[in-house]
């Protein structure tokens, strides 16, 4: 098994399941990112609160909206990306030696490599899986329809200010979003968003240039040292959430700008909510939202990336750990031993 596949593997396993274990904050946070308002607004309920609201009047089920599809986003996301990425640094690493053997370098990729290495990885990762993303945030952002009603379950009065119920219509699943995106937009609306999400290569590309150059500092510092040990799952942990964290507070408009442009558009009423592309919604929401729209969400979206990077940086490594470990000693059990 090559190494590339091997890190494939390992990604798309540590991101389903970093996955699993953020996907409610995820929901609530591009409900966030969606939402439409004016610059002075009165103060949001936080993360905690409005992941209550959700369960209160729509059910558990809609924090979950779209994990089918997300978690196969997820592994085709994370396993497409680690494959390229391998097969690119190999390369550059590759290119690296040869330039040592010319006298020019030391060997090693430098930081530039690495963040080109990480933008053409992530741009065939978001080709490939853009029409997923649009999906997943449908699901995401669709919220059941609520009837105001009473207790008794009696229907309100206009003086009523009972919180309305959420009822009916159907499941809405992933077949639904599919159908309603191709009447909306036909096949180019799957790749809706697209032009900001390549911008936002450079969020993977920032966040595996500072992973690597720490990581690497910290394994240098480990070697100089008589009998130091390897750098820890839990070191690997913190590593993912420090990279995470830098690339998530300078890229973060530009996810909000996606979100935006991938959610249900909505054709009549306000012409401030109706974007016909990337320009148009930036220039709507500095006019009608000011610079803080951009930034909606972020307190949330930082928990969640950050844990669900530390998350995947750690299960990936280990899952990589463990697989060149098995073929190792599958390798060494198959070798005979010669005849005395």
């Amino acid at each position: 098994m090559s190494d590339a596949l091997i890190n494939g593997l390992a990604g798309a396993g540590g991101g389903i399941i970093a996955q699993l274990i953020t996907y409610p904050l995820q929901t609530v946070n591009t409900r966030q990112q969606t939402e439409r308002g004016v610059k002075k607004e009165k103060r949001k309920p936080g993360t905690f609160q409005q992941m209550c609201q959700v369960v209160k009047h729509e059910g558990w089920d809609r924090l979950y909206g779209g994990l089918g599809p997300s978690l196969v986003g997820t592994a085709a996301s994370q396993g497409v990306y680690y494959y390229f990425y391998q097969i690119f640094r190999s390369k550059a690493e590759a290119a690296a030696l040869e330039q040592m053997k010319a006298g020019i370098g030391d060997g090693s990729v430098g930081m530039l490599s690495s963040l080109l290495v990480a933008a053409i990885s992530g741009c065939v990762n978001v080709l490939l899986t853009n029409p997923i993303w649009v999906v997943v945030t449908r699901m995401q952002t669709h919220r059941k329809v609520s009837k105001p009603s009473l207790p008794g379950g009696a229907p309100l009065t206009p003086i009523d200010e009972t919180v309305p119920t959420a009822v009916g219509p159907p499941s809405y699943g992933t077949t639904h979003a599919i159908q309603e995106l191709y009447e909306e937009a036909g096949i180019r609306g799957f790749w809706k968003g697209v032009i900001p999400t390549m911008i936002m290569v450079s969020n993977p590309s920032i966040q595996y240039m500072l992973y690597e150059t720490m990581l690497n500092k910290l394994k240098k510092r480990r070697a100089s040292r008589k009998n130091g040990n390897g750098v820890t799952a839990l070191e690997i942990f913190f590593l993912g959430a420090l990279a995470k964290l830098g690339a998530t507070v300078v890229t973060y408009p530009l996810l909000v700008v996606k979100s935006r442009l991938q959610a249900k558009q909505v054709v009549a009423g306000d012409k401030r909510h109706q974007y016909k592309g990337t320009f148009d919604a930036i220039i709507k929401m500095i006019r009608y939202e000011g610079v803080y729209g951009f930034y909606k969400g972020m307190g949330t979206k930082i928990v969640q990336s950050v844990l669900a990077a530390a998350v995947l940086f750690m299960v990936k490594e280990e899952l990589v750990r463990s697989a060149r470990f098995l073929l190792t000693k599958s390798a060494v059990g198959r070798v005979k031993p010669k005849p005395q």
